[in-house]
């Protein structure tokens, strides 16, 4: 895909993982906090864990029961996608505050188009199919360009002696430094299911489509 290298694709892939992904999350709450505007805080944390319970119910849905979209190849949201998506404009969007509407915005596409990115590293990275990097495209836009539009009437004004200088190179350093962690996510979610579903083993794409029994997993990148 494109000229990009797989190890190229690998190294942006591994910025959209929940291990860094979360924390750079939770990191725009705690500035909200800071900023005294808690109301922003709970709109944000609460839309972010709607999708994230949307990705591991899809999860948990195929990987205990095989329950998917076969003409899709869709076996789940992709969790890369809809963090990347709901987290980089987010986090663009608060450390923009206060600069002219027309850069913000222009900032806010970057953050979009770095998102897609992320996504498209998905498939890359043969980790996930078109229809579920989409699904997890949608969700996350849906996570963060919702809590822009529900936060820009109250211009987010951080009352708190914090230059937005602070929050932009807070939440780059921590995307920044935090690439390369990988949380085992997949494996829990995956335990989960098999736990849920009482089968010895979860489904897997390449049997599923078969209408074969589940198997173990051999998939060659942790979704």
């Amino acid at each position: 895909m494109s000229n990009f290298s797989p190890t190229t694709w690998i190294f942006i892939t591994a910025f959209g993982g929940a291990g860094v992904m979360l924390p750079v999350a939770a990191a725009i709450a705690l500035w909200l906090i800071v900023g005294r505007t808690w109301r922003s805080a709970i709109a944000w944390s609460g839309l972010l864990m709607i999708g994230i319970a949307l990705v591991i119910v899809t999860k948990i849905a195929f990987l205990g029961w095989g329950v998917g979209i076969r003409s899709l190849d869709f076996t789940g949201i992709s969790g890369h996608s809809m963090l990347a998506t709901a987290v980089l404009p987010a986090a663009v969007f608060l450390g923009t505050r206060s600069v002219p509407v027309v850069l913000r915005l222009t900032m806010l596409i970057v953050g979009l188009v770095a998102s897609a990115i992320i996504s498209v590293s998905r498939l890359a990275v043969d980790a996930h199919s078109v229809s579920e990097v989409i699904a997890g495209f949608a969700l996350g836009a849906a996570v963060s360009l919702g809590w822009i539009i529900w936060a820009a009437p109250n211009k987010l004004n951080v009352t708190a002696p914090v230059s937005r200088w602070l929050v932009a190179v807070s939440l780059i350093g921590l995307t920044i430094s935090l690439h390369g962690y990988h949380a085992r996510t997949h494996r829990w979610v995956t335990q989960i299911a098999v736990y849920l579903s009482g089968h010895d083993r979860p489904f897997v794409r390449a049997r599923w489509k078969a209408h074969q029994a589940p198997i173990l997993s051999q998939t060659r990148y942790l979704k």
